[in-house]
């Protein structure tokens, strides 16, 4: 959600901010802009839509020097449009600020601005905000950094900010409070970014800001002080992200690669974390509350989106294997009321990004209470993981695509490790048949690749249900949260409306929308619900509905009743959602294709949601 960029250095910056905006496209935005300052001028372009239109209306025009700052935004206050565009400047025109972020109290620091005689040329709160450190610098006769202290002080919100001082175009102060915001270290350069995407391909080393953190950016200096003006002595963190792996790679779209990723991305979450032979799983993120977790009993997961299906995956297996209470909340919905948390209650949150604003808030409830926070992300220093007391990387690699896909499976083969780790620490499971357990988990990274295979047979199914209006899904058990995931990546990418049920619950309400225009696919794989989903089926089919099952390999009996149905490999039913949401990723991204859909940067949605 938005993309902040900014360079300050030796090296021509419009080429590196332009390329860093485009880098952050998969966030999600609907116009760009970018503010440059040379030796005899500055010039601001801005402009909605693509960063392409940015490019071309700037084409022939001054672009050159050495320090500039660039923004995608993804509208929150004012319509998409060239005056809602960041970088937004000050009512003297002298500084200029891109945003990430909410300033909730917007409307009351706008009044008073107002009758101090501000001009305001758009409908932003961030035009606000720079607005309030012209004020205040003024007022107070200070630097720009002090100004920037003070005003943040009056903030009511969220932000990850950068400012540009065109009368004094040698530094560039940065901020954060609840929006990410990194800092890339080179030689006599530095890059400011909202994530490392954009910065990778020039730096080694990077400073995550914290909250409440303003920074002070030189070409060869770089200064860190709290809001309460104390001076802090950053961490340096080295980066591990390739740049190859923010590549397509010679797939078409960055969704079907990462799709494909899957098998590697579970080896590679996996890794040194399960030893068959000896029926044992090792968590090294979380082994310090081994003895914890032999007492805990509620668990709660806090997750949005596809996040939150994986955590109801969590909850079957958690319950099944470690016998521990486990709820599923949303993030947004847990925050926003009272719930009941106990110093003895574990907190799970998820989150790709690892900056998800209303999970990062539930953190914080649960924090104030006493549970013990445990984070799965998948970005290495993100504000999850540095906010928990514990948790575990995926390890999933850079996922471009906004809707998750390869977040997703190793999500939920986290949980499922986690779940094997309670069982194992209390002795539920004993170390023979975690070995069983353990070997079967070992083989899924094969098995999704014989479903991979399977992509041309899915292809054809996509085509001849590409015309739906609405489809169903359905599942039983785990096949629920599956039923659920395979409809939001439909909606997602392809703009289809989309359902997922409990299959059992088809009954209640949903049988009346089925009518032979109507799509239901199943997960009918062989489990403990087969023979109840089987009937669910030839309920469907009494209805004319069209049927796409999700089968287990050798299966006779759904085949015959199906119109369409892909097969997967058989496994473990613990192990059968890391596999079965395989097919309906690729079900919804041909879907999606045929269709002329963007799979990418589908509409209105962003990768990471950093504000409410």
């Amino acid at each position: 959600m938005c993309g902040i960029i900014g360079y300050i250095g030796h090296r021509d910056a419009w080429p590196i901010v332009t390329r860093g905006l485009k880098k952050m496209e998969y966030r999600g935005y609907d116009s760009a802009g970018i503010a440059i300052v040379n030796d005899v001028g500055f010039n601001l372009y801005k402009k909605a839509g693509k960063v392409s239109s940015l490019e071309q209306f700037t084409d022939g025009k001054d672009k050159s020097g050495k320090i500039a700052i660039g923004h995608t935004r993804w509208a929150t206050h004012g319509e998409p449009s060239d005056c809602n565009s960041h970088p937004h400047s000050s009512n003297d025109k002298r500084l200029h600020i891109i945003h990430n972020g909410i300033i909730e109290n917007y409307a009351v620091l706008k009044e008073t601005l107002l009758t101090r005689g501000h001009q305001f040329d758009s409908d932003t709160d961030t035009e606000v905000l720079i607005h309030l450190i012209e004020e205040i610098q003024n007022m107070e006769q200070t630097d720009l950094l002090e100004a920037v202290r003070l005003a943040l002080n009056e903030v009511i919100g969220a932000y990850a900010i950068v400012i540009l001082d065109r009368g004094n175009p040698d530094q560039l102060i940065a901020a954060r409070k609840g929006s990410p915001l990194v800092i890339g270290i080179g030689a006599d350069e530095h890059f400011i970014a909202s994530d490392v995407t954009p910065i990778v391909e020039y730096v080694k080393n990077v400073i995550y800001l914290n909250d409440n953190e303003i920074a002070l950016i030189k070409t060869n200096q770089l200064s860190i002080k709290q809001r309460n003006n104390v001076v802090q002595t950053p961490l340096v963190h080295e980066l591990e992200l390739k740049l190859e792996e923010l590549e397509k790679g010679g797939f078409d779209d960055f969704m079907l690669k990462e799709i494909f990723e899957q098998p590697r991305s579970l080896i590679d979450c996996m890794r040194g974390r399960i030893y068959p032979k000896e029926g044992k799983v090792e968590l090294g993120g979380i082994k310090h509350y081994a003895d914890k977790l032999t007492q805990i009993d509620r668990i709660i997961i806090v997750a949005c989106g596809t996040s939150w299906h994986a955590g109801l995956v969590g909850e079957y297996l958690i319950e099944k294997f470690a016998q521990v209470s486990v709820e599923v909340e949303y993030a947004s919905e847990f925050r926003y009321r009272h719930p009941i948390i106990r110093k003895d209650d574990l907190l799970i949150a998820i989150s790709q990004s690892g900056e998800t604003a209303d999970t990062i808030a539930a953190i914080e409830i649960a924090k104030n209470k006493g549970a013990t926070i445990f984070g799965i992300c998948n970005v290495v220093g993100a504000s999850i993981p540095r906010s928990t007391d514990a948790g575990v990387y995926t390890h999933a690699g850079p996922e471009i695509g906004v809707a998750s896909t390869k977040a997703f499976t190793t999500q939920v083969a986290i949980l499922t490790l986690i779940a094997f780790y309670i069982a194992q620490q209390k002795g539920i499971l004993a170390p023979a048949e975690l070995t069983v357990l353990l070997n079967e988990l070992n083989s899924i990274p094969s098995k999704i690749q014989r479903v991979l295979a399977e992509n041309e047979h899915i292809k054809d199914i996509a085509f001849e249900i590409k015309d739906a209006k609405s489809c169903l899904y359905l599942g039983r058990g785990s096949g629920f949260p599956v039923a659920l995931e395979g409809a939001l990546k439909l909606k997602e990418i392809s703009y289809i409306h989309a359902e997922g049920y409990p299959a059992a619950e088809m009954k209640h309400g949903p049988i009346a929308l089925i009518d032979e225009e109507m799509p239901v696919i199943f997960i009918a794989t062989k489990n403990s619900s087969y023979e109840k989903v089987i009937s669910n089926i030839r309920e469907v089919k009494a209805r004319k509905g069209k049927i796409i099952a999700i089968v287990t390999e050798g299966d006779i009996h759904v085949k015959e009743i199906a119109d369409y149905y892909i097969e997967i490999p058989d496994t473990d039913e613990a192990f059968m959602p890391l596999i079965a949401t395989v097919p309906l990723q690729l079900l919804a991204y041909h879907m999606a294709t045929i269709r002329g859909c963007n799979v990418d940067q589908p509409r209105n949605l962003a990768k990471s949601v950093t504000v409410e």
